[in-house]
C-alpha cells in the first residue's frame, strides 16, 4: 500500500510541488540575488520568509552557498558573532578539506575554539561566547572568509531588526561597513517588526539607508490557497468545503504557519473517499488552540498587568483599533491612564505581541488573539 505524503509541511525544506504561490515574490528574489543586490524583506511572523528564500534557491546550481541565521533570540553583538560563525562553519567549512584548513587559518581571534574529533577524524568547531575578546575583528575574519569561498554566498539573516536592541550602539554601522565592500556574498535581511525595518532601511540617518531592494511579503491570496488545498486533497481521493478552507484563513488571518499547521491536520484526519466541512475543521482548530495554551500562559506571564490589560482589552475589539489612547477605547475597557496605555502599548510592540499597521493597532499573533477571546467565552 502506498503511503500518501502528507502535503502540508511545516518544518524543513519544501518541495516544490509542495510550495504554495509566491510566484511573483520568488521571481523578484531570484533577479535582485543574481543580481547581486542585497534585499530587504518584510512581513509579520509566520508568513514564510526564510521558506521563500529556500524555495527560491532551491533549483539553482551549485555556485551558491544558502545560509540562514535567525537572530530573534541573541541579545547582544557577541551572540550574533557566535551563531553567524557556527554557521558559516557548518555550512561552508564542514563541505571540503580545503575549505577547512581556509576556515581555521582565516579566523585566527577563534583558535581556541578549534579541536579534532577523532573519530570521525574532522576538526571540530566549538565556538563560545566567551572565546570572542575581539567581537569587530572576528566579525572581519568572518567576512574575510566569505570573500575567500569557492562559491557565492547568500545569508540570511532572520528578524534582523534584533540588531537594534543590543547594548552596543555601532553594530549597524559596523555591519554596513563589511557588508558593502563584500563582492562574493549578498544578504536577505528578514524582518518582522516593520516599523523598525522601514527605520532601519528607509530613513536617511541610518547606515542601511537605501542598501537593499525591498519585498513586502503578504498573505497568500485566498483563491490561490483554496486551489493549492483543493487540489491536494483531490489527488490523495479526498475532498475539502470551500467554507471548510475559509474558516482556517479567516481565522487565522491568512497567516502561513498557521494555515499549514490546521490543513496538515486536517488532511491526515480525512479519510480517501471522505469529505472536510466547517464543523471537522473547526474542532482541529479548538484542539490547536488548547495544545497551544501552556505556551501562550508562559508569554502572558512575562508580562506586566498593565500590558495585560491592553492584550485582553485589544482581543475584546472586533475590529483594529485606530486609536489606544482616545477617552472611549480607555472608558471601554477601564483602563487606569492615557500614559498607562501608552507605556503598555511601547512595550508590547517592542515584545512583538502588538503591532501597528497603516495607523491600525492588531494583536500580531493571531493564535494569541483567539487563544484571549476563547478566555472570555
Amino acid at each position: 500500500m502506498t503511503k500518501t505524503t502528507n502535503p502540508f509541511i511545516v518544518t524543513g525544506k519544501i518541495p516544490n510541488q509542495f510550495f504554495c504561490d509566491r510566484e511573483t515574490e520568488t521571481a523578484q528574489l531570484i533577479r535582485f540575488l543574481n543580481n547581486r543586490e542585497n534585499v530587504v524583506l518584510m512581513s509579520q511572523r509566520r508568513m514564510g520568509k526564510t521558506k521563500l528564500v529556500e524555495h527560491s534557491f532551491d533549483n539553482e546550481n551549485k555556485e551558491y552557498a544558502l545560509m540562514t541565521i535567525d537572530i530573534l533570540h541573541t541579545s547582544s553583538f557577541r551572540e550574533f558573532i557566535q551563531l553567524l560563525g557556527a554557521t558559516v562553519f557548518d555550512s561552508l567549512a564542514k563541505r571540503s578539506t580545503r575549505m577547512m584548513k581556509l576556515f581555521t587559518a582565516t579566523l585566527r581571534s577563534l583558535s581556541a575554539s578549534f579541536g579534532y574529533d577523532t573519530l570521525q577524524n574532522t576538526p571540530t568547531f566549538d565556538i563560545r561566547l566567551g572565546d570572542i575578546t575581539m567581537p569587530e575583528y572576528t566579525l572581519k575574519e568572518i567576512f574575510e572568509y566569505l570573500e575567500k569561498s569557492n562559491r557565492h554566498c547568500i545569508i540570511v539573516i532572520d528578524e534582523f531588526q534584533q540588531i537594534t536592541k543590543y547594548p552596543e550602539k555601532n553594530v549597524e554601522a559596523l555591519l554596513r561597513t563589511h557588508i558593502q565592500h563584500l563582492d562574493n556574498a549578498n544578504f536577505v535581511f528578514a524582518g518582522s517588526q516593520r516599523r523598525l525595518m522601514e527605520e532601519m532601511f528607509f530613513s536617511e540617518k541610518r547606515p542601511f539607508y537605501m542598501s537593499a531592494r525591498s519585498i513586502m511579503l503578504e498573505a497568500i491570496p485566498f483563491d490561490s490557497y483554496f486551489d493549492f488545498a483543493c487540489n491536494h486533497f483531490q489527488q490523495a481521493g479526498k475532498t475539502i468545503e470551500k467554507e471548510a478552507v475559509r474558516l482556517v484563513y479567516d481565522t487565522f488571518k491568512g497567516v502561513t504557519l498557521y494555515l499549514q499547521r490546521i490543513m496538515k491536520e486536517t488532511f491526515s484526519l480525512t479519510s480517501s473517499g471522505e469529505c472536510c466541512d466547517a464543523d471537522a475543521v473547526q474542532h482541529i482548530i479548538d484542539d490547536y488552540i488548547l495544545e497551544c495554551e501552556p505556551r501562550l500562559r508562559e508569554q502572558l506571564a512575562l508580562i506586566t498587568e498593565p500590558q495585560k490589560e491592553l492584550l485582553y482589552a485589544m482581543s475584546e475589539e472586533d475590529s483594529p483599533v485606530k486609536s489606544i489612547t482616545s477617552s472611549e477605547f480607555i472608558k471601554r475597557h477601564r483602563m487606569k491612564s492615557t500614559s498607562a496605555v501608552q507605556s503598555a502599548a511601547k512595550k508590547l510592540l517592542e515584545y512583538d505581541l502588538l503591532t501597528r499597521r497603516d495607523g491600525l493597532y492588531t494583536i500580531a499573533d493571531p493564535l494569541m488573539d483567539l487563544w484571549l477571546r476563547s478566555r472570555r467565552l
